[in-house]
């Protein structure tokens, strides 16, 4: 067992930043954290274009890149791989593991608001796991986060097929209640990863059900995009009426 996939059989779960550059990186390794994983929201954000429509595999390539000198565990979102063919999608992880990425997210949505052919996707995982067989493969279902077939029952038997095709870890986003959550502990069969969120289950209440792994998604981009626009804000509020031009629309 690798350091990585260690992380996620600890005592206490793993709580894991997600980063969009090499700044947001760089501040988090400064701040501590040992594994970091990338965020496809914000890389997409950052570039000018909607996540989860499979337009930024070379953005998320260029950034792996660029990431590699920094002294972390990386794992990487890819979306759904980028491509339906499992073999491109494996490709693609040895690509991301070469440059020093030691795991990936794969998420079975087809688009923002569908899911996608669970056969598919798990070949799709067995083809990552054939390829690169020690890469941490966190196979991602979005019954919750698309809201379709949100149930447990319904999350469990997708979770279930890629498993059996190699998925080292589950991650189920969205908002989930301490009885789901716990269902899902007890039914996934290996280390499940949640989302954090404002409001959400606290990480306490997360580690003693079970979760191994309490990812941020793009929460950290979202909190820095809203604090450049309040202190923005504030210059501009503290400017008016004294003299020099804003450059806001009125």
């Amino acid at each position: 067992m690798n350091d990585f996939h260690a992380l996620h059989h600890g005592a206490a779960p793993l709580l894991l930043p997600n980063v969009w550059d090499v700044g947001s990186a760089s501040a988090l390794v400064e701040a501590g954290f040992r594994a970091l994983g990338t965020t496809s929201f914000g890389i997409a954000s950052a570039v000018g274009v909607p996540d989860g429509t499979g337009r930024t595999r070379e953005h998320v390539v260029a950034l792996v890149r660029r990431l590699a000198r920094l002294p972390c565990l990386l794992t990487v979102d890819v979306e759904n791989g980028f491509s339906d063919d499992p073999g491109e999608v494996a490709e693609l992880a040895a690509l991301l593991a070469g440059l020093g990425a030691v795991g990936i997210n794969l998420e079975d949505s087809a688009d923002p608001t569908r899911l996608a052919d669970v056969g598919r996707h798990a070949e799709k995982v067995a083809a990552v796991k054939e390829r690169v067989p020690w890469l941490y493969v966190n196979a991602r279902v979005d019954t919750y986060w698309v809201g379709a077939d949100r149930t447990v029952d319904a999350t469990l038997r997708r979770a279930a097929r890629y498993r059996r095709a190699g998925a080292d870890g589950i991650f189920v986003p969205g908002e989930l209640t301490a009885v789901e959550v716990a269902a899902l502990v007890d039914g996934v069969g290996v280390p499940l990863n949640v989302l954090w969120y404002p409001g959400g289950l606290p990480v306490a209440r997360s580690a003693a059900l079970g979760v191994k792994r309490i990812s941020m998604g793009s929460q950290l981009y979202r909190a820095a995009r809203r604090a450049a626009v309040d202190l923005a804000t504030e210059l501009v509020s503290g400017t008016r009426g004294e003299g020099p031009s804003t450059g806001l629309r009125s």
